[in-house]
């Protein structure tokens, strides 16, 4: 996503820099091919840039929004931070408060969408925020960005009840398709599904694959919607058990193969078999 991000908007006449200290050469070589400018540390990013987007998995947001708050207030310098994460309403306002303390304007952001690309994205960055026109202007052509609302958290809170749906029906429809694996109906239920839910099965065999490559962002993602469900009184559990089921299919071969750069990805059927091994016993509450 980040890598997208940084294209249309390169494509778009920005300038785009990040900084990848730490990060493998294969991320670098994506950040390269899509414009982007490597920096070398925090202290040049936050001191070059006018907007910061913070575009990562969830479990790292709050650990690199210290590092940029940290920066600023090392440098003086006073950038627009997006946090455009997947994380909850009330993680992205504790990110608020500790950017803002530093200096920086802060900007809520939550992306729907696949990545974006140029000239045909289906891809929308919502954004919440007083400062949030702002963004609109900075980023220019490329991106397909809405304005919510004045108030830090509403961004985030529309991402969060949009990915309940997807990534929820995702695990749930892979819940069931390895239970009916375990217990040797895949054949039945496949041909239930072809007769009474078409669309549904269709949605399954397009997306189910997609998990080995992608449950490792999904486990803190969905800790995140339950954590958001919650605060406004809504049991978690649904959400809480997506991201079980997303850690066993990241920790499995198939999950760990599946995060190769050069993965091809299996068939439904062959994702819901691989999972369906790792199932040693039956669940115990």
């Amino acid at each position: 996503m980040g890598q997208a991000i940084g294209e249309v908007l390169t494509r778009g006449g920005s300038r785009v820099v990040t900084c990848l200290h730490g990060r493998g050469e294969q991320t670098r070589k994506r950040a390269a091919a899509a414009g982007m400018q490597n920096l070398p540390d925090y202290d040049t990013l936050v001191r070059t840039s006018d907007l910061i987007l913070s575009v990562l998995a969830p479990a790292s947001a709050h650990a690199v929004a210290e590092q940029l708050a940290a920066a600023i207030e090392r440098t003086g310098a006073r950038p627009l931070v997006a946090d455009c994460n997947a994380i909850a309403p009330q993680t992205t306002r504790s990110i608020g408060q500790l950017l803002t303390s530093s200096g920086a304007r802060f900007v809520d952001g939550g992306i729907i969408g696949p990545p974006p690309k140029w000239g045909a994205s289906t891809t929308r960055l919502y954004l919440s925020g007083k400062d949030a026109q702002e963004v609109v202007q900075v980023a220019g052509e490329g991106l397909d960005i809405r304005v919510v609302g004045d108030e830090i958290g509403q961004a985030s809170g529309l991402k969060m009840c949009y990915a309940a749906l997807t990534k929820g029906l995702i695990a749930l429809s892979a819940e069931q398709q390895i239970a009916a694996a375990a217990l040797g109906l895949s054949e039945s239920l496949f041909h239930e599904l072809e007769m009474s839910q078409p669309a549904l099965l269709t949605f399954m065999q397009r997306l189910i694959p997609d998990i080995p490559g992608k449950a490792h962002r999904f486990v803190g993602e969905m800790l995140e919607i339950g954590a958001t469900f919650e605060a406004v009184g809504i049991p978690p559990g649904m959400m809480v058990g997506a991201a079980e089921l997303y850690r066993l299919a990241a920790e499995s071969p198939t999950g760990i193969e599946g995060r190769r750069q050069d993965a091809v990805m299996q068939p439904m059927e062959a994702v819901v078999q691989a999972l369906a091994n790792r199932l040693s016993e039956p669940y115990q509450p």
